[in-house]
């Protein structure tokens, strides 16, 4: 293909993220679903975002949640068309939601599917498959269902459990493999390697300088990889990784450079050393405390969090009064050094008179993340003689998340009473204490 055929004919390209294990060697939690660290991106999250940042460099976010078109002068050689998901066997819609939340942990990925900005620019389809009982058979069901949306010319086949893997390892498998057919990213083994045999004795003295340690991504062209997996199947021939396949079936297989970075989350160990992680990842951190108290009177409603509760009484204010979001709004301002809500919304201003607080909670937090912050977590304390707020916690959880899009397990809601001491107590006001931690 001449450079000019390939500006105007960028070669399609997918990718399959392998997430379908138990991760028994984790303790059965999900390892691909972990935090990263103290960020709220998962792993998966972060080894996706990898691909769509390599792969479809038109596709630009800024600091805030729209989604615009990079221009460039260069030609972009790839398109990424589809990112194809691997979730449990037989894990149905739950599995399927569980594997959302963990990529949507991302809020470049959240913005970039979730809110399918189609406007913006052409978008790589996204599809979530219930893999086998082997990372093969998970493989296999996923190049399948590639083959139903249009057949891209690469597939580049990646372990969702491989985080820090970089722009420049993509690239360069893909160069390979739209050279070679079939490439994988590999780094030399450190230590001197033997062959033992099943009693564990050594039986040949392997040459380390003719060896490679495979990585993923590995990237072939889709149709003869179809076809090797499904000569692989009909001959029972099961293996640990594609190249076995390919190589069997099709031909050599290109080895790229590596990184020992681009390491494979297989122990609970891997995630607990911050000295591990590339450089790169570390963060800025800043907590936040907001504070809030309103009187409650007959005729209003009270509302917390966005959520009505049934009561007699309700906060009294120049907005609706809610004083859960005012203290939550007050904690993410301090947090990023913006602002206070008292002075981006003034009571003293008419126009805020009755206003929504989940609207002002959305103002201030668009601040927020426009300043390049993102929340970790957010932990409230209600303050209330009556009504009772534990029936009503999970729906204000979910009201707060939905408000901030953010995972609900970022939010938690605790509620106390005043003990009928005080105007807390005597049902005459409601105290809020909110505090967050943020990080970029």
């Amino acid at each position: 293909m001449t450079e000019m055929e390939t500006r105007n004919n960028p070669i399609p390209v997918a990718v399959v993220i392998t997430a379908a294990g138990s991760s028994t060697r984790m303790g059965g939690q999900k390892k691909e679903y972990r935090r990263l660290g103290v960020g709220s991106a998962t792993v998966l999250s972060a080894a996706t975002e990898a691909f769509v940042s390599a792969l479809a460099p038109h596709i630009f976010f800024d600091k805030g949640e729209k989604l615009q078109q990079k221009s460039t002068e260069t030609p972009l050689p790839y398109q990424l068309t589809q990112v194809v998901i691997t979730i449990p066997p037989q894990s149905g819609s739950e599995g399927k939601q569980a594997a959302k939340n963990a990529l949507f942990s991302s809020p470049n990925l959240q913005s970039l599917w979730e809110k399918s900005f189609q406007e913006a620019c052409s978008l790589p389809q996204l599809l979530f498959v219930e893999g086998g009982e082997s990372r093969q058979a998970s493989v296999y069901k996923a190049l399948q269902a590639l083959s139903k949306l249009g057949e891209p010319e690469i597939v580049l086949i990646h372990d969702g459990a491989r985080p820090f893997v970089t722009e420049d390892i993509i690239l360069q498998v893909v160069a390979a493999t739209q050279e070679q057919g079939a490439a994988a990213c590999g780094i030399p083994p450190v230590d001197t390697q033997k062959e033992v045999d099943s009693q564990g004795f050594i039986v040949r003295h392997l040459q380390r300088d003719s060896l490679v340690a495979i990585q993923t991504p590995q990237g072939f062209r889709l149709a003869p990889l179809i076809q090797a997996h499904q000569r692989a199947a009909e001959d029972n021939f099961e293996t640990t990784d594609d190249t076995a396949i390919w190589g069997k079936y099709v031909g050599p297989v290109k080895i790229t450079s590596g990184s020992v970075d681009n390491k494979k989350i297989t122990f609970p160990g891997d995630l607990t050393d911050e000295d591990s992680r590339p450089k790169e990842a570390a963060m800025n951190i800043r907590t936040g405390l907001g504070y809030d108290l309103h009187r409650l009177e007959e005729g209003r409603t009270l509302v917390l969090g966005g959520v009505v509760i049934p009561f007699h009484k309700g906060e009294a204010g120049h907005s609706d009064g809610d004083v859960l979001l005012h203290a939550i709004t007050d904690s993410l301002l301090g947090a990023a050094a913006r602002s206070d809500i008292g002075e981006l919304f003034p009571p003293s201003d008419p126009q805020w008179k009755g206003a929504d607080s989940r609207k002002l909670l959305q103002a201030a937090w668009k601040l927020v993340t426009e300043a390049g912050w993102k929340l970790i977590n957010l932990d409230c304390v209600v303050a209330i003689q009556e009504p009772k707020i534990l029936p009503h916690r999970e729906a204000i959880r979910k009201s707060i998340a939905s408000i901030l899009q953010v995972d609900v397990e970022q939010v938690f809601i605790k509620a106390k009473t005043g003990e009928k001491l005080g105007p807390v107590g005597n049902s005459e006001a409601v105290e809020v204490w909110a505090t967050c931690l943020l990080t970029k």
